[in-house]
């Protein structure tokens, strides 16, 4: 039987109501985290094979005035043999420039050697032939005297037989003056820039006397800054001391004939069925 409760007693209030509240905010804050982390491992691999399916899909379609959306035609594959792809008529001729003119550099080397025999000795005089043309390297002692920029007889006779091998080439020749590291200051040469520029301005008026065109020639002086020895010793200072020609080689290339295209007989042209109208879709 039930008890009754009497007049004078008073309900308890029950203090233990705050975990309801606590076990919904804890329940809610556990959805969240589920949530976030649910977002935040997407699948990168399905991700971009979806973000590539929506852009080709936007890109082939575009919308009218009427808000219909109109699909681009299908693709064109090519079908039958491979066209040949065309090739200048002039490119053979090029070829052929570039073997002939090896060719001529490498006679004018030769001969250039053979006419600087008088002057060569020692290893003053190395002729070299390499992909961009023929550099003569000449010593210093072997064309002017210590300190001076006027040729030799001797050398005067061999720098002329060597303007006759070149005057009746269509090459470019640059002529470079060098010294070693030992300064001058004389009144006339001021320093070694002065002295490699006017020995190397010596060799172009000569080569110019001789009958090469002055619109071929070039004169330059490096002073003691291109060194290719060491200038410590005797015997790399003297190396340094140096007049260098060089003959650029340069392939004249002529006018090509027009492009022309040739096509494999049995080729069959690309195909493809396109609809006579666009397809709408609203």
């Amino acid at each position: 039987m039930a008890r009754r409760r009497r007049p004078h007693e008073e309900e308890h209030e029950n203090t233990e109501r705050w975990l309801v509240s606590y076990a919904d905010f804890i329940t809610l804050m556990f959805a969240f985290f589920v949530v976030m982390y649910s977002l935040s491992s997407v699948n990168e691999g399905k991700y971009r094979i979806l973000s590539s399916s929506l852009m080709q899909a936007f890109r082939s379609a575009s919308i009218n005035a009427e808000g219909q959306t109109i699909v681009a035609p299908p693709v064109v594959v090519p079908t039958g043999p491979p066209v040949p792809v065309k090739r200048p008529k002039g490119h053979d001729n090029q070829g052929k420039a570039r073997e002939q003119t090896a060719q001529k550099m490498r006679d004018m080397a030769g001969h250039i050697r053979r006419v600087l025999e008088p002057i060569t000795g020692n290893g003053q005089v190395r002729v070299t032939e390499g992909a961009f043309g023929v550099t003569v390297e000449i010593n210093a002692s072997a064309l002017f005297s210590t300190g001076e920029a006027v040729l030799g007889s001797e050398a005067n006779a061999a720098l002329r037989a060597v303007a006759g091998v070149i005057s009746n080439s269509e090459f470019p020749i640059m002529v470079e003056g060098h010294t070693d590291s030992n300064p001058i200051s004389t009144l006339r040469f001021p320093s070694n820039w002065e002295l490699s520029s006017a020995r190397a301005s010596s060799v172009v008026r000569l080569f110019i006397e001789s009958g090469v065109s002055p619109d071929r020639l070039t004169a330059a002086g490096y002073a003691d800054q291109r060194p290719v020895a060491d200038n410590d010793t005797e015997e790399g200072r003297a190396r340094n001391r140096r007049v260098a020609i060089m003959l650029e080689s340069r392939v004249p290339v002529g006018e090509s004939e027009p492009d022309t295209e040739t096509e494999t007989p049995g080729a069959q042209a690309p195909t493809a069925i396109v609809p006579d109208d666009p397809v709408l879709t609203p």
